[in-house]
């Protein structure tokens, strides 16, 4: 075989394998990836609303600012709590009765990040999720950071103290340690002007992240929205999401599409790709 054959083969065969790579075939706007085939070892995964909504949880919010027909300042700041508890209590028990209906259970990302972690030494992967629900618990995942509190928790008025909680709340409701203290409790959520949950362990794993994923979030609500600017510099960060978000220009790659399809994707190429 002639030198030019052999070259000729030889490209053939390269420009096969990389065409068939689940990395190439990824719609990448930059393939950074690309500079070194290191392993990821540390994974930071930020979910929002997105990922629960083809679980039937609805959005935040819709397109008209309110959330499920009321204001936002009407039932998520303590401003709204304190001047219509009854109100707030009662739109969080709605919320937590949907939660707990048989037709809402975890989706196929939900699942595929919970083995994804299962694959992973514990210390290497953090998911920080802006959701209240308990999907990700339920699909598996571990090391769950609820960083704007969870539904199925309730929170002592009086001394900050979380309780798991799986009914209604009213004002007339007991305290689960002082039956004789009735009313002194809230939903254990992170209203809009309150500090979001476990920020010292979240800044910790970002600014030492190799892998930053962002799945079905806005980029409006901070800090969250800001968490990418946080990653260092030789961090891979990705964005997976319906549409762009409002930060999508600081992620170097974008995934567009529902989260139970592109989630998957993602995962198995990021295998084949460091872990082959």
């Amino acid at each position: 075989m002639t030198l030019v054959l052999w070259l000729k083969s030889t490209l053939i065969v390269l420009l096969a394998k990389e065409l068939t790579d689940p990395l190439y075939i990824l719609p990448f706007k930059r393939q950074n990836i690309y500079r070194e085939k290191r392993r990821m070892q540390k994974i930071v995964v930020l979910t929002g609303a997105g990922i629960s909504a083809e679980s039937g949880i609805p959005t935040f919010r819709g397109s008209d600012g309110l959330w499920e027909g009321h204001r936002i300042e009407e039932v998520a700041t303590p401003e709204g709590f304190r001047s219509n508890p009854e109100l707030v209590l009662d739109f969080y028990n709605q919320r937590r009765q949907k939660l707990l209906s048989s037709d809402v259970k975890p989706n196929a990302a939900h699942i595929a990040l919970a083995v994804w972690e299962a694959s992973l030494p514990p210390s290497d992967f953090l998911l920080i999720t802006q959701n209240v629900d308990d999907l990700h618990v339920r699909a598996g995942s571990k090391n769950v950071v609820a960083m704007h509190g969870e539904l199925l928790k309730a929170r002592c008025l009086d001394t900050g103290s979380v309780f798991p909680w799986y009914m209604d709340m009213t004002l007339q409701t007991p305290h689960p340690e002082k039956a004789d203290q009735l009313g002194r409790l809230r939903p254990h959520i992170v209203w809009f002007g309150e500090m979001p949950l476990e920020m010292e362990q979240i800044e910790e794993a970002i600014i030492d992240c190799d892998c930053f994923v962002s799945i079905g979030t806005s980029g409006k609500v901070y800090p969250a929205a800001g968490f990418v600017q946080m990653t260092p510099k030789e961090c891979w960060r990705v964005e997976i999401n319906l549409d762009n978000a409002d930060n999508s220009g600081a992620f170097d790659d974008s995934f567009v599409g529902r989260a139970t399809e592109q989630v998957p994707r993602f995962i198995e190429a990021w295998k084949q790709r460091f872990c082959s």
